[in-house]
């Protein structure tokens, strides 16, 4: 059964969901990218990693440091005690996780080895998120291949968050109107240029050009016949609460009636 909405399900879109999500089409991009690149092109997955303070809750440790003791502290040689107790160390532990953000780039070989042609990203929770450390790697690696003679293909499938692809907003706004995702096509060899799919929630996810080295044609990818194999393959059908469910971030008042009723005609209850 494949999900209620004809393009992103904004259910899908929740902090317990999205991240399985975006490693399944970032699978799956590699894979649809290899069938249709030409050689020597080819696709590979990348990874971000870093380290940041867990949100994992673990019991404090209350014990206090043990061997030392303060000048003048009884059993220190320094005779009886005769101010007030001092304040004594204790431990205090702050987890830390390793993230891992996953990335397809398309490459080629070439003499001298082999050389980045494109990089695609689907953006994430943290890359929206201002003063997360997975926002200010990803805008670092954004400047680099903007800078560089790399294509970027930039793909925000979250309604939520701030703005955070290359193409400035007011300029997409002025020119698009208002819509949900967007898919944002850099090519370097057309620097002021930014080619945007401005996606609305009601719509399907469109096929888009994926650049390669002037003078190869484009290859064109499908982001809804990805979504709608990441959805059959994933955990959604058992795992997604629709009956009762909200999404996050909450719909607009006329999308939440759209949705509310597209769920209706499937026969799905939402209260």
């Amino acid at each position: 059964m494949p999900s209620p909405f004809p393009g992103m399900d904004p259910y899908l879109e929740t902090p317990a969901l999205f991240p399985g999500l975006h490693n399944r089409l970032i699978s799956l991009l590699s894979e649809s990218l290899q069938a249709v690149l030409p050689p020597p092109y080819f696709a590979e997955i990348s990874e971000r990693v870093w380290v940041e303070v867990s949100q994992r809750f673990i019991e404090p440790d209350t014990s206090v440091l043990y061997g030392v003791r303060a000048p003048g502290a009884p059993g220190n040689g320094g005779g009886p005690a005769t101010t007030a107790a001092r304040s004594r160390p204790v431990v205090v532990t702050v987890p830390h996780d390793e993230r891992r953000e996953p990335y397809v780039e398309i490459r080629t070989v070439r003499d001298e080895g082999e050389h980045l042609v494109t990089a695609i990203e689907l953006l994430s929770p943290s890359n929206k998120t201002p003063g997360e450390r997975g926002r200010e790697l990803y805008l670092r690696k954004q400047r680099e291949v903007l800078d560089s003679t790399t294509h970027l293909v930039e793909i925000d499938l979250l309604r939520g968050g701030a703005h955070t692809t290359a193409v400035p907003l007011e300029r997409l706004i002025a020119q698009v109107g208002s819509f949900d995702y967007h898919v944002s096509i850099h090519r370097f060899d057309r620097f002021e240029d930014y080619v945007v799919y401005p996606i609305r929630l009601a719509e399907p996810l469109p096929a888009i050009e994926i650049p390669l080295l002037p003078g190869d044609s484009d290859v064109w990818i499908d982001l809804q016949t990805l979504f709608d194999r990441a959805y059959d393959t994933g955990p959604y059908r058992r795992r997604v609460r629709y009956a009762g469910g909200l999404p996050v971030p909450p719909l607009r008042p006329d999308q939440a009636e759209w949705a509310t009723q597209r769920l209706r005609e499937l026969g799905i209850t939402t209260t």
